[in-house]
């Protein structure tokens, strides 16, 4: 669900990386990270637990459902999406504009939903990018060698896969995610030429 953009916020670009879970896209966006220093990630809030490794502020703002439904009353996201039963998603307004007082292009590896409803609010100013696995095996098979997901949750998720694919030719680009290093250099050229347009 979209909010309209109430903050009056220096200019700056917008990369979106939208994808199924299990697609690429998180490691594909961490790449371009290091490739390009004009990059700031934006950190989406969520109301889902914390998992291994992840660090608050770092990978998400970990919020619970109940702050996370306050946030969405006080208008204080560009968008959000409730994924799964309390499991909600969202980008903060504020993270476009610290990003953008630095001076950097903001980009995002958030689902297709709110990817598309980040580039609707956003027009030229925002690149969406749907990063497409090779086949659903390989996205199935990527999910059991993640090992943090049991079966039924594997199940949900390429359920949700299957229905997020329909949504490609609604991106700018398709880009499939078979080679992992001949997908970061293609995005990297992507991005570079966004920028400079």
């Amino acid at each position: 669900m979209l909010k309209e953009n109430t903050y009056n916020m220096p200019e700056g670009k917008l990369i979106i990386f939208s994808a199924p879970s299990g697609a690429g896209k998180t490691t594909i966006v961490k790449q371009l990270l290091t490739l390009n220093p004009l990059l700031e990630f934006s950190i989406s809030a969520t109301s889902r637990s914390m998992r291994e490794n992840e660090i608050n502020g770092t990978d998400y703002y970990f919020i619970s459902a109940d702050e996370f439904r306050k946030k969405i009353d006080n208008e204080e996201f560009l968008e959000w999406e409730e994924v799964y039963k309390d499991q909600y998603y969202g980008t903060l307004k504020s993270e476009l504009e610290r990003i953008w007082l630095k001076k950097h292009h903001v980009i995002f590896d958030v689902d297709v939903v709110g990817g598309l409803n980040i580039k609707n609010a956003y027009s030229k100013r925002a690149l969406s990018v749907f990063v497409m696995p090779p086949s659903p095996e390989t996205l199935k098979q990527r999910l059991l060698n993640r090992s943090t997901e049991n079966d039924e949750s594997i199940k949900k998720r390429m359920d949700k896969a299957h229905w997020e694919l329909g949504f490609a030719d609604k991106f700018d680009l398709v880009l499939i995610n078979d080679k992992l290093e001949d997908s970061v250099k293609k995005a990297n050229e992507i991005v570079i030429n966004f920028i400079k347009q």
